[in-house]
């Protein structure tokens, strides 16, 4: 069976597959198609990234005015708010989905609607019709994991997606998973006047994040009311007139209690969308966490890549794009580029925010690193203080982690308004093999945020300020 030819076809229609469309277009003069099942654009612009943090901003907002505004001189009166309004503007922010479309039409390739099945390593069905192509990239994205909660499938359920088109806030929220979905929503939606519970199996929050500072985002969480519970489950749900009720397990065998909750949101992770691919006809190998690449996105099946979220790894959409542009470097054979992990910053947008980049404390003892660390608290800033009512505590740190004896930096990690824009720009400093003596002997604005970054620092100097300098100097000597 033959079909219209290809160099590239890229299975999917998100973040990964407009960057792959875009390189293998200009760069490469290819003759690329692109099939899209169900949205356009991807996630991350539609339903996840782009429009969840006009949520956070709004939240953020709300709650400045109401626990500080007329503390500042604001006259800001009884502050309503109404979900429907903001959903309004969310949507105003999104756009049009078509417009995705329209996008990689003037790009000049091949868009097709439909579910995408692959034949072999050289050709996909949509529908009726038969794709060749010399490479193929999947890029289909990922999907909100279903724990295995008993009755689950019984009761109504809200993700990421479902609750960005509530227009009425929730009386009661019960968020299963403490990840940046989970922790981001079950903010906003206490801001917005829900109240809310958080799950989490883990014995704590933030995934991967640095444990120190996840745990300064926890204290910032529960100061404001949010009900935090680790090392639980939910072990089964069933529905109570309008409301769901949860049954709730603690994992240190501790007896099981009951939750009622207006709303239930599953934030317990993601599931990569491989179903129905056809796989097994190209010889690609996959798991439940995604489909196995190398360092170039190569699969098990020759002329065929894949990047973004439907890989076994980390799961950001700018992780997908860096992916995407490693794939076709390498399909169009220009580049002996591989992909790098080392230093990929990461942030849950919360107020605090909680962000990283590099080794967390944790996984530098458990590669056998001599570990030293550095920690200075928010309270010791003036910037967090501008918005905070006089008698509240500033929750929050910066964590410098390093290794002893070279005094490497390893890794950065904040729980701070503004702790994303803090630690990526660190993710240079640790490729080029900055030591935490350098952070000490740096400028810093004032008064600002990342000057926590340099005071941690100074404190790793242990009052050797001498010897650093002496340090200092004889590096620059070195590299002139």
């Amino acid at each position: 069976m033959t079909g219209e030819h290809f160099d590239l076809v890229v299975i999917g229609g998100g973040g990964a597959a407009r960057e792959a469309a875009r390189l293998a277009v200009e760069e490469f003069d290819a003759r690329v198609a692109v099939i899209e099942r169900l949205r356009w654009g991807g996630e991350c612009a539609s339903v996840a990234c782009k429009p969840t943090k006009q949520y956070v901003a709004a939240a953020e907002l709300l709650h400045d005015l109401r626990a500080v505004g007329a503390d500042l001189g604001l006259a800001t009166g009884e502050i309503d708010f109404e979900l429907a309004r903001l959903k309004e503007r969310k949507d105003w922010l999104v756009g049009e989905p078509a417009r995705w479309r329209e996008r990689f039409v003037a790009q000049g390739v091949t868009v097709v609607d439909g579910s995408a099945t692959l034949l072999d390593a050289r050709s996909v069905r949509v529908g009726g019709q038969v794709l060749e192509g010399d490479r193929i990239l999947i890029a289909t994205g990922s999907r909100t994991a279903v724990p295995p909660i008993t009755g689950i499938e019984d009761v109504p359920w809200l993700d990421n997606v479902a609750a960005l088109e509530l227009t009425a806030v929730p009386a009661s929220l019960l968020v299963v998973g403490a990840g940046a979905v989970g922790l981001e929503f079950g903010q906003v939606f206490s801001r917005f006047g829900s109240r809310v519970t958080i799950v989490e199996a883990l014995d704590g929050i933030g995934g991967r994040a640095d444990r120190e500072a996840a745990a300064a985002l926890r204290t910032a969480l529960e100061s404001e009311g949010i009900d935090v519970l680790t090392s639980t489950v939910v072990s089964s749900v069933r529905r109570q007139g309008s409301d769901v009720l949860a049954v709730l397990l603690p994992r240190d065998s501790g007896a099981s209690f009951e939750l009622r909750a207006s709303h239930v949101m599953l934030a317990a992770g993601r599931r990569p969308n491989v179903e129905g691919l056809g796989l097994e006809h190209a010889g690609v190998e996959h798991t439940r966490q995604g489909i196995a690449v190398d360092e170039r996105q190569r699969t098990s099946a020759d002329g065929i890549w894949a990047a973004g979220d439907v890989v076994t790894g980390i799961q950001l959409t700018p992780i997908g794009a860096y992916q995407a542009q490693i794939a076709v470097a390498d399909m169009f054979g220009t580049s002996r580029r591989v992909a790098e992990y080392d230093a990929v910053p990461a942030a849950i947008f919360t107020d605090p925010e909680l962000a990283g980049v590099g080794l967390t404390e944790d996984e530098a003892r458990h590669h056998g690193l001599d570990v030293g660390t550095a920690v200075y608290p928010a309270s010791g800033l003036i910037r967090p203080f501008y918005t905070l009512p006089r008698d509240a505590a500033a929750h929050g740190l910066v964590k410098l982690v390093f290794e002893r004896s070279s005094r490497a930096l390893l890794g950065v990690h904040a729980t701070l308004r503004g702790a994303a824009e803090i630690v990526q720009g660190y993710a240079v400093a640790l490729r080029l093999g900055a030591t935490v003596d350098d952070l000490a002997l740096s400028h810093y604005a004032f008064p600002t945020a990342g000057e926590a970054v340099h005071y941690a620092a100074e404190s790793a100097l242990g009052g050797q300020l001498v010897g650093a300098l002496d340090y200092a100097s004889a590096r620059r000597a070195a590299a002139s």
